[in-house]
């Protein structure tokens, strides 16, 4: 694939519910491998647009490439493979945590080893915790736990919808690290909802800046924090 096709983009991407528009005309590229923090106040319209990006929800207008390829041209199962989304709470089925990491394997046919669930623990830093109950696991292994399963099927792109701002500040820190950690050694390409400054300061290549479903700016953090 050439280089030069950035991993994502949207195109005038639109989604408009009971007459209001929610994500209003939102172009942008996020290259391979590019962590891409989308910021704005809450109800800007974040997590709507997000949503667009893997087919959980519809655009009323517009379309999502991925690697140049239109994204309605790709089954939704394959593009949410693909597309790996960690939501604000780590939303985890009832059962082992070895359970809910080979679940989406399953989906697509391949049953994944011990061995294999094993080693995606270890990344997220729970080395051991593969039979234990979902039920009893903190807000911090939940949310490492979902991220297991996420990358359990070895997906191009990672949405975090604000991964971290559910955990206590000890947690927080420590999944953001990791995070950043797994994006950069998988060379993932990252997209990163937060409203949280800092956050941005520390993790983006680059802003995009959300108001009321536009992009009023896109830059680096520096730039558009002058700004």
């Amino acid at each position: 694939m050439n280089a030069q096709i950035p991993m994502i983009e949207t195109v005038h991407l639109t989604r408009t519910v009971n007459g209001k528009t929610i994500v209003d005309d939102v172009s942008f590229t996020v290259q391979r491998g590019e962590v891409a923090t989308i910021f704005g106040p809450s109800g800007s319209g974040k997590t709507s647009l997000l949503r667009l990006i893997n087919r959980l929800d519809e655009p009323t207008k517009g379309t999502v490439l991925l690697e140049g390829e239109d994204y309605r041209n790709i089954p939704p199962r394959e593009l949410r493979r693909r597309v790996g989304m960690v939501m604000q709470q780590a939303f985890l089925f009832p059962g082992t945590v070895a359970d809910n990491i080979r679940f989406g394997p399953r989906q697509w046919g391949r049953e994944l080893p011990m061995e294999e669930v094993e080693r995606l623990l270890a990344q997220v830093g729970l080395t051991g915790y593969a039979d234990r109950d979902v039920a009893q696991l903190s807000g911090g292994e939940a949310q490492r736990v979902a991220l297991a399963r996420t990358l359990a099927n070895e997906p191009d792109v990672l949405l975090l919808d604000e991964p971290t701002s559910a955990l206590d500040e000890g947690s927080k820190a420590e999944v953001e690290s990791l995070i950043q950690h797994i994006i950069r050694e998988r060379g993932l390409t990252c997209l990163w909802v937060t409203h949280d400054v800092d956050q941005v300061v520390r993790m983006a290549d680059k802003v995009i800046v959300l108001e009321k479903g536009r992009v009023v700016q896109v830059g680096t953090a520096e730039e558009v924090l002058r700004a």
